[in-house]
């Protein structure tokens, strides 16, 4: 499968609720035109970012609908399908396709703590089952408790056709290496920590699937495009710019911080869904200051309801 268009900035959406938990789909719809605007050319509705864990399958599926449905055909659709049921994984895979996504983005089974070999197959089973559909493994230790190595990672790359790129949040700048330098043809390798992405990129890398450009779509997207073309100073002062943003999302469980930056910046109300809850007042007022120094509180001029 050519999969060039999957190559730059993508956004792992936050969902945004409402004060009653039910899914605001009007906002999901803004928070994505905002993102087109912004550049981004690629959506990564229901993932971490995006709550999933906590969304029924008929919320998942109206989201999905939603951003597709908003982007309009001007931005490519990866839906998050992942579960630590390989049943479940293939079930909302399916019906990810048959809503019109592009592709879609399927975690390591969380909580199983799978060997390799059932983290090859539970990967086997869902992409043949979707044949047709693009598959992104999606590797964060941080989260599922179990690691993806790269001799897994490049083993489904051999040998499933439609598993055509990796999501690497594992950190482990060694183990992407192994990957970048023994991937097949086409094979792609996207960061999934926005602050190692510059780095990524310089190893080879192929572009972000990104929590900042949630806040910051076309700084996120710029920093991107000028690594990717080998503009390496514009790309640097783009990334120290923006580091303190990028990490200022991950000081409390993600997606707490970014969805107190854009309710600040007018854009949602801060609702999570339990078992998260809104961060401190210590880490919102940060969170303000970093949004401020980056003129972000200035860019919306609507408050939430």
């Amino acid at each position: 499968m050519n999969v060039e268009w999957m190559r730059g900035c993508a956004t792992a959406l936050v969902t945004p609720f409402r004060a009653d938990g039910g899914v605001d789909i009007e906002r999901m719809q803004a928070l994505v035109g905002r993102q087109v605007v912004g550049g981004v050319s690629l959506l990564v509705p229901c993932g971490t970012t995006g709550e999933s864990v906590t969304m029924s399958t008929r919320e998942r599926e109206a989201v999905i609908t939603a951003t597709r449905d908003a982007a309009g055909g001007r931005a490519h659709v990866i839906a998050g399908t992942g579960s630590n049921s390989t049943a479940h994984a293939v079930e909302q895979s399916r019906r990810a396709a048959e809503l019109g996504a592009d592709a879609v983005l399927v975690v390591a089974p969380y909580y199983n703590k799978p060997t390799q070999e059932g983290l090859y197959r539970h990967f086997r089973v869902v992409a043949e089952a979707v044949p047709e559909t693009p598959v992104v493994l999606y590797n964060v230790p941080g989260r599922t408790s179990s690691n993806i190595t790269a001799e897994t990672t490049l083993r489904l790359a051999r040998d499933c056709a439609n598993v055509v790129a990796v999501k690497e949040a594992s950190g482990d700048l060694s183990q992407i290496m192994k990957i970048l330098r023994g991937r097949p043809e086409g094979f792609l390798v996207l960061s999934g920590d926005d602050a190692l992405t510059l780095a990524m990129i310089a190893l080879g890398a192929d572009g972000l699937i990104s929590v900042a450009s949630n806040e910051a779509p076309a700084q996120m997207s710029r920093m991107v495009g000028a690594a990717l073309a080998g503009r390496w100073d514009e790309a640097r002062r783009e990334h120290y710019r923006l580091l303190p943003l990028m990490d200022v999302n991950f000081v409390e469980s993600s997606p707490g911080p970014v969805k107190a930056a854009l309710a600040l910046m007018g854009l949602l109300e801060e609702n999570l869904r339990l078992p998260l809850v809104p961060v401190t007042e210590g880490t919102r007022e940060r969170v303000r200051e970093v949004l401020g120094e980056l003129g972000l509180l200035e860019e919306t001029s609507h408050v939430a309801a």
